[in-house]
């Protein structure tokens, strides 16, 4: 995964601390499911984010599906998350986060306690996947005007939802890189990875038929 470092760093500052205080759920407000109906960005901010959940979205999937069922309980040490809940916080994420955007989580989403909600390799890949469909229509939902809002944030002040769509996705790509590391250590390649090296491999160079001699 290659990206300008300059964003990645931004990133990465912005979420200093806040991967678990950011899922708390803002005053008031009625529960919404977002639009099927919402058409994703092609430009600007919210297209860009949009693209950065792609990206996670696919890489976080396929590692899910890759990893075996059997080691979605492992973890590397008793005081880390496992492989099943490093997924099911990405997802928890995705449903929380939207919060701060106006858009509330789906009815059967129960925040305490969903990391550990489940260590079936379906459920949490089912999971996983909802989630993301969530969020991004949850930021496809929102006008460039919608940008310029702000909501409660860490620390008793107020964040724009530019931020807020930002750190969405920043959230998504930490925990990529914390389920790559897992993977590596069970012995898994990265499916993308693997892909591009199987495509970087020479091919076999076949002999050339000598041509038969007329008797």
């Amino acid at each position: 995964m290659r990206a300008s470092s300059g964003v990645w760093l931004n990133l990465c500052l912005i979420l200093v601390s806040v991967s678990r205080l950011a899922f708390g759920q803002p005053s008031g407000g009625a529960a919404q499911a977002p639009a099927a109906t919402d058409s994703a960005p092609t430009t600007g901010v919210r297209a860009e984010a949009t693209r950065l959940m792609e990206d996670a979205e696919m890489k976080l999937t396929k590692l899910a599906e890759a990893i075996p069922a059997e080691k979605y309980k492992w973890s590397p040490n008793k005081d880390t998350r496992s492989v099943s809940e490093v997924f099911l916080h990405v997802a928890g994420g995705n449903f929380a986060i939207p919060r701060r955007l106006g858009t509330e989580p789906p009815a059967d989403f129960a925040q305490q306690g969903f990391d550990k909600s489940t260590t079936d390799k379906t459920k949490v890949i089912d999971m996983l996947k909802r989630s993301f469909v969530h969020a991004k229509q949850a930021v496809a939902k929102l006008t460039d005007a919608d940008l310029e809002k702000t909501a409660d944030w860490i620390g008793g002040r107020k964040a724009t939802y530019r931020e807020i769509i930002l750190v969405l996705a920043a959230h998504q790509h930490e925990h990529l890189g914390q389920s790559i590391a897992y993977a590596r250590m069970n012995g898994i390649t990265p499916p993308w990875t693997e892909e591009r090296q199987h495509k970087a491999e020479p091919k076999p160079k076949t002999e050339k038929q000598q041509p038969k001699s007329k008797t």
